[in-house]
């Protein structure tokens, strides 16, 4: 580890600590802050910004890390940057062999928040393609492991044209995490490669059959596991094949398979001008590519249909049919929505129809989740009846870290659950007719420290923060409302006690 960090480049170090000071990870010497008052008695904290410090002190600040998950989550931060020198090199050695394809495969790892979405925490030495039984105990759970499919290092087999496309839908457990219950595949034909229910083996507290269309009869039977599904992966990646998707990311997370050669379709098209982390949603790319409803509003995800959808925009865009800019005048409908975020996992998504008014329909966000808690979207057929619901709805007024409206609410169910849980107006930040200049909110939920320029992925980065902001005000304002009180039982005791001497009692 210390001979990798030695020999990175300066932005790949200052990438590593911005990386370390979003998830609040601390070395023996504290968090980065910490690390500065200790390592610098001059400056200090005073002079936080990584990519002002020198090579030498953001190197000596990540070998303070000792424990095992950190070493290894900065091991694939680094892996990553790995993976795009090499297809870089590629390019370079063989500039005119480069297929249409692996130039989408390298525009897919060049992207700024790859290594930020695809450092995940696998163990190449446990799981990998031409080692697939553990090392360590060839009766291990398969379920557990990751599958990492090796990479080849010949131009030859980089390549390589074949292209495989998945969707995964998710569910959430009891535990709070969340497992694959539905994966399907197609290959450039779209031809069904694979379309798959699983059992997640665990216990169920939310199916988000809204989102996945899977409910609780539909696992009956069913005995194909993560395991059965990673057997799958491994046949149809095994020969440097390209695996296509929309946020790919987090479907390899529900998959645990970590394979280098990836074309994220979220990262092929954007915005013209728009923050690299804003991602265009699937079907926004579908009606401004094609245009056509990849769905209807309040309908399930189709695995197979979204699966064929990043196929689809991948061929066309090969073909020269596509720009990579995402036509400006299609509107997304976010305006329509309200945030539902801090939700505790023992609330289903059902359940927030008894919390908030109005008629709407709940998209629960998957792979995005803080602790044992996860987030929302409250969809409305309008913005005004999205923006209604916000105003009739009960709670303390403020705002989150983007500046936005929201509500801290209380709730108590008929069921006996009670709790908290916050409501942001995700359109204040928009009239009617500015939509593309809105922060996405696709992408939310990253845990990190606040920045006055936080897009919409930072947004819930200070939830424990606010909230804990919100319980002071809450305290406060029973307080005052304790003296008002105490001050008016004083003030009928003095009326008491004088007409009590008037009437000579």
């Amino acid at each position: 580890m210390d001979e990798m960090i030695d020999s990175a480049k300066k932005e790949v170090l200052v990438e590593m600590v911005k990386l370390a000071q979003k998830r609040g990870m601390a070395g023996k010497n504290g968090i980065w802050k910490e690390f500065l008052k200790f390592y610098d008695k001059k400056f200090g904290a005073s002079l936080s910004d990584p990519a002002r410090r020198s090579v030498d002190s953001l190197a000596a600040f990540l070998k303070t890390f000792t424990e095992v998950d950190d070493l290894k989550f900065f091991e694939k931060v680094l892996q990553c940057h790995s993976n795009r020198d090499e297809v870089e090199q590629i390019k370079k050695l063989s500039p005119d062999n480069e297929t249409a394809e692996q130039m989408l495969v390298r525009l897919t790892l060049e992207h700024p928040q790859y290594p930020i979405d695809y450092s995940f925490p696998s163990h190449e030495e446990m799981h990998a393609i031409d080692n697939y039984v553990s090392l360590c105990d060839k009766t291990l759970d398969l379920e557990q492991d990751w599958l990492v499919i090796k990479r080849s290092k010949k131009s030859k087999a980089m390549n390589s044209t074949s292209m495989i496309a998945i969707d995964c839908e998710m569910v959430l457990c009891e535990d709070g995490s969340e497992a694959l219950v539905k994966v399907c595949a197609v290959d450039r034909d779209l031809k069904v490669k694979l379309d798959k229910v699983v059992n997640p083996n665990k216990a169920i507290a939310d199916y988000r059959t809204e989102i996945t269309g899977i409910s609780a009869t539909d696992l009956d039977g069913v005995t194909h596991s993560l395991a059965d599904v990673q057997k799958s992966m491994k046949r149809l990646l095994s020969h440097n094949t390209i695996l296509v998707g929309h946020s790919l990311n987090n479907d390899l997370q529900a998959l645990k398979v970590d394979h280098t050669r990836v074309i994220d379709t979220a990262y092929v098209f954007k915005y013209p001008n728009g923050p690299t982390n804003k991602k265009p949603s699937l079907s926004l790319l579908c009606k401004a590519m094609f245009g056509y409803e990849l769905r209807k509003k309040g309908s399930p995800h189709n695995c197979l249909d979204d699966a064929c959808a990043a196929m689809k925009l991948v061929l066309a865009k090969l073909e020269g049919r596509l720009e990579d800019v995402v036509i400006e005048e299609v509107k997304e409908l976010d305006i329509a929505k309200l945030l539902v975020h801090r939700i505790p996992v023992n609330i289903l998504s059902d359940d927030l129809k008894s919390v908030l008014p109005g008629d709407f329909t709940v998209e629960v966000k998957v792979g995005k989740k803080i602790r044992d808690m996860y987030s929302a979207f409250a969809i409305f057929k309008t913005q005004q009846d999205a923006t209604e619901a916000f105003e009739n709805l009960e709670g303390d007024l403020g705002k989150d870290s983007c500046g936005r409206p929201q509500k801290l609410v209380k709730f108590e169910l008929d069921s006996g659950k009670s709790g908290t849980l916050y409501v942001c107006n995700i359109a204040h930040d928009d009239s009617v007719g500015q939509f593309t200049k809105k922060r996405s909110v696709e992408d939310q939920d990253t845990p990190g420290p606040l920045k006055k320029s936080r897009t919409d992925e930072a947004c819930e980065q200070v939830e424990d923060s606010n909230q804990r902001e919100a319980l002071l005000k809450e305290n406060e304002r029973l307080k005052r409302e304790l003296s008002q009180r105490d001050q008016e039982i004083s003030n009928l005791n003095k009326i008491i006690a004088a007409l009590a001497r008037k009437q000579g009692l």
